[in-house]
């Protein structure tokens, strides 16, 4: 039996989850930006509370690792890194598109048609997002790349599927490609914890850890600070 305490806060999304042998048994979320260094303690202790556990005994640690907000990446990674260190216990990293993809394909209000394509879009700047393609079972065809988007982009994809977008950051992007009959975009999509489950699941039973003391969150992109307004 696996104990997996899963973490993601690489969108606006703050959210954790408990899940055991890849079943999520709880979870808490708020999807607020700016919010996660306030709330993501308190979100695990009252998990681990709420679920009769100790800290000792979490299996695993699991965390949602990019690309995504450089800030969110941050404190979720050096969370998940903390608790590995402290508690002794091994670090899963899931891709965060990848696991965005996972979360529709498992959905109870959604189904994927086969031949369908997955677009997990995560905001980055202006009309630039974080984005990959995934098959109707979740294997990823097209790599995780930062796009512009405009009138020609997925072309040749939508010539020949239909494809989901769905994201943050494809709410911005459906003014571009809104008018091809093969996109579709579902609205109001949340990034969760729980979506993590399964891959944390398959990679705790293969032993497939990070390196607790180098591993670093996939920003696809060097951080850019901005200035702060007056």
């Amino acid at each position: 039996m696996s104990v997996i305490l899963q973490i993601e806060t690489a969108t606006t999304s703050c959210s954790i989850a408990l899940a055991i042998d890849g079943k999520v048994m709880a979870f808490k979320q708020i999807n607020e930006r700016n919010i996660h260094a306030e709330v993501i303690t308190l979100f695990i202790d009252e998990l681990v509370a709420l679920a009769n556990l100790t800290y000792d005994n979490l299996d695993a640690i699991a965390v949602s690792s990019g690309p995504g907000s450089y800030t969110g990446l941050r404190i979720g990674v050096s969370t998940a890194k903390g608790l590995c260190f402290a508690l002794d216990k091994p670090l899963i990293a899931i891709e965060t598109l990848e696991a965005m993809a996972y979360g529709i394909i498992h959905s109870d209000d959604f189904t994927v048609d086969e031949g369908a394509l997955l677009c997990p879009m995560i905001d980055a700047r202006r009309m630039e997002v974080y984005c990959a393609l995934f098959d109707a079972h979740g294997q990823k065809v097209r790599s995780t790349s930062a796009d512009i988007i405009d009138e020609q982009s997925f072309a040749e994809e939508l010539n020949k599927h239909k494809v989901i977008f769905f994201g943050d950051g494809a709410d911005k992007c459906e003014a571009a490609l809104g008018t091809n009959h093969n996109a579709q975009f579902l609205p109001g999509f949340v990034n969760s914890a729980t979506f993590l489950s399964q891959k944390a699941a398959e990679k705790f039973d293969k032993k497939e850890f990070e390196d607790v003391a180098y591993f670093e969150p996939y920003y696809l992109k060097d951080f850019i600070a901005g200035k702060k307004a007056l």
